[in-house]
Formats: structure tokens, sequence, C-alpha cells
């Protein structure tokens, strides 16, 4: 009479301690996020201001935000340079040049220092790069098309929209997303398909 209901139990006692050690992905992945513009009015008056604190990047005009964007930055060991740069390359269709990951995609690439820039990559909720600044795919497209060669970019600990704009952006996390099979990483496809706002089948 009882075996019914100790095996009920049983099952839940399991249930919830798996519950308690999985490792779940909180929120959206950065491939779902597609963060509102608008056009400039000047677009030579257009700046950029990241937050490492917040890990979050403003494309404004004046006292007028055009994007706001979750974005991944360098973690303790190798950090994002704090300061004020320029924009004073941008290449649409990037790969990188040195190992390890030599020939990996980095889309929509716009260097601020000797090797270092913002482009498309996988974003996480904490610091993970080694000193680049990591865009949502679609956020880095609109970016990429709002900035130009000589274009301000402060990077600092914080910014004025971090409890504002920035507070209201939700927690992106790839880390449980599959990796692309490395060919298509390799391929002309991925630059094809990034144009179109997409990637691989996420």
């Amino acid at each position: 009479m009882k075996t019914p209901y100790l095996i009920a139990l049983a099952t839940l006692a399991l249930g919830l301690a798996a519950c308690q050690t999985t490792r779940v992905a909180h929120g959206p992945h950065s491939f779902s996020f597609d963060p509102p513009v608008k056009q400039p009015k000047n677009p030579s008056a257009v700046k950029v201001k990241l937050s490492t604190g917040a890990q979050r990047l403003y494309v404004v005009e004046g006292s007028e935000v055009l994007l706001a964007t979750p974005v991944t930055v360098g973690k303790a060991s190798s950090p994002t340079p704090q300061g004020d740069f320029k924009i004073y390359s941008k290449q649409e269709r990037r790969r990188r040049v040195s190992q390890p990951g030599a020939g990996y995609p980095m889309t929509y690439w716009m260097e601020f220092k000797p090797a270092y820039g913002m482009h498309w990559g996988f974003v996480k909720p904490y610091p993970n790069t080694m000193g680049c600044v990591r865009i949502p795919l679609k956020a880095a497209q609109k970016v990429f098309n709002l900035v130009r060669s000589g274009t301000p970019l402060q990077i600092a600990k914080s910014q004025p929209w971090d409890d504002s704009h920035g507070k209201h952006l939700p927690r992106l996390d790839d880390s449980r997303l599959p990796d692309p099979p490395n060919s298509y990483m390799m391929s002309q496809q991925v630059f094809s398909d990034a144009a179109q706002g997409k990637m691989w089948n996420y």
C-alpha cells in the first residue's frame, strides 16, 4: 500500500536534487536581442559610451540615447582599457589573426586601440573577454552603422545611463548555446548570415 507513495516521494526528491545541481541559463540569449535604434540628427555628433561595471554600451547624440545594449567586456586578468578613444577602423567582415582562435569571425569590427575593438561575439553576463568588447549580433550591426571613423568612444567604470536605460536591458547569456560547427564559422556563410541579423540556427 505504501510502496507507490514512497516511490513518488523518491522521484520528487531526485527531481528537486537535479534542479539544484543543473546549471541553467538565465534570461534570453543574444541572438534574440534586437534593440530599438534612433537615427541621429547630426551623424558627426554621435558618441559611444561604454560602462565596464554595468557591461552596457550606449550610442548617444548629446544627452539622447540612440541605442543601448548589453555587452561583455574584458575579464580581470585582461581588462578592457578605460579612457577616451576614437574609433579609427571599421571592418564588417573581419577574422581573428592571432592564436588561439585564428580565423574566428569578429564581425562588425570597430577598432579603438591597436588589437582592441568592439565586435560581434557571444555575450555573457560577466566579464569574459581578452579585452575586446563583444556585442550581440543585431546590436553590433546597428552600432556599426551609427559610428564612423573618428567617432569618440569613452570607456569608464560607469555611465550616467546605467540606472535608466541600462537597468532595463535584458540579461543575456550565451553560455548554454551549442558551439556552431567550425566549418560554418570558417566559411563565408557566417558573414552572409550576419548581414541578415542571424547566425547558424539560433
